[in-house]
């Protein structure tokens, strides 16, 4: 649901909530220092806002996109930073974005348009007044105090993520039947999703910490840099991890590979086993078959029986046997 929200924050003392925009443009031709936050905002909410605080149309074309990377952009009288928001909840990554709009006296920020968590946000205010201490230095502190609330969730993110990737690596390893190979695919489609994102913020931070925006003080430097770290540290986490999911898969095949050329090997020694058997059993039973019948009386005689069919089954053994010698001097069996 749409909502905006104004606050006085002055140089000493606790933040001041107030009842509208000309309350904040009060204060703030006075030269005081207000921010006001967007809430799921509407085209007509901009329009307000754009002359008091020469608002760029592109800034407003970017705020209302939800299909952008992160980016920054210095204007006559503010810079637009676009960031990202992560969480990853049940196997799968949330990305919202979050604006930001700093001038010399003032910080807009906008959230929640379109957003998939809008409960992203929802301990942003006790961060706020756990820092009014730094906040109330001016808006390029809030700006941080900000971007470190939306980096530290990012991390609980990543964290989740490489708890998957073990899971998938302990998964491959056992060798259990729930494993789908389909999961590194889908992890491997998220890191590079991050690798992105990641990869535009920390341009963002370096653009700041080199002073590129007019409106960041020198002594705001030090807490920006702290951010750059953070967001550099998961670059290489992400780094890594693809790394180590490449990996994951070529030991998947390997794996894979191994267990089908088992099988295969299983099968053949059957097959030899199978194929040695009717080798012993096939003259056999030829020659049974022919002696079950008259023509072995016959070539004998009839009355020689009680001699001729020992020696016939005599002369079986032996070429048995000799099947048998023989496939063992091969090494078929």
């Amino acid at each position: 649901m749409a909502e905006t929200r104004y606050f006085h924050i002055p140089r000493k003392g606790k933040i001041a909530r107030l009842a509208s925009l000309g309350e904040a443009l009060q204060f703030q031709k006075k030269g005081e220092y207000v921010w006001i936050d967007l809430i799921d905002p509407v085209r007509e909410t901009f329009d307000e806002l754009i002359e008091p605080f020469g608002i760029h149309q592109l800034s407003v074309e970017d705020c209302l996109d939800d299909d952008q990377i992160p980016k920054t952009e210095n204007f006559e009288k503010n810079t637009f930073i676009l960031f990202n928001c992560y969480t990853y909840t049940k196997e799968e990554l949330t990305i919202d974005e979050v604006d930001f709009l700093i001038g010399a006296n003032y910080l807009i920020t906008v959230r929640g348009f379109k957003a998939q968590n809008p409960s992203f946000f929802d301990k942003l205010d006790e961060a706020v007044f756990r820092g009014m201490s730094d906040v109330n230095r001016g808006p390029d502190f809030l700006l941080q105090l900000i971007l470190d609330y939306i980096v530290d969730k990012k991390f609980i993110a990543i964290d989740s993520i490489q708890e998957e990737v073990e899971r998938i690596e302990e998964s491959i390893l056992g060798e259990k039947p729930d494993f789908q190979p389909e999961h590194l695919m889908r992890l491997r489609s998220t890191l590079l999703t991050l690798r992105k994102s990641l990869f535009n913020e920390r341009e963002i931070l370096i653009k700041i910490c080199r002073r590129d925006s007019p409106f960041v003080s020198e002594k705001a430097i030090y807490y920006f840099r702290d951010i750059y770290d953070h967001l550099a540290k998961f670059f290489e986490f992400i780094e890594i991890n693809r790394e180590q999911i490449t990996s994951l898969m070529e030991l998947h095949l390997s794996l894979t590979n191994a267990r089908m050329t088992q099988l295969s090997n299983q099968t053949n020694l059957v097959m030899k086993r199978l194929t040695a058997i009717t080798t012993v059993f096939m003259p056999l039973t030829l020659i049974s078959g022919i002696g079950g019948m008259s023509e072995w009386s016959m070539i004998t005689g009839p009355e020689n029986w009680m001699i001729s069919y020992p020696v016939f089954f005599g002369g079986m053994a032996l070429l048995g046997w000799f099947n048998w010698w023989l496939l063992h001097k091969l090494q078929w069996i």
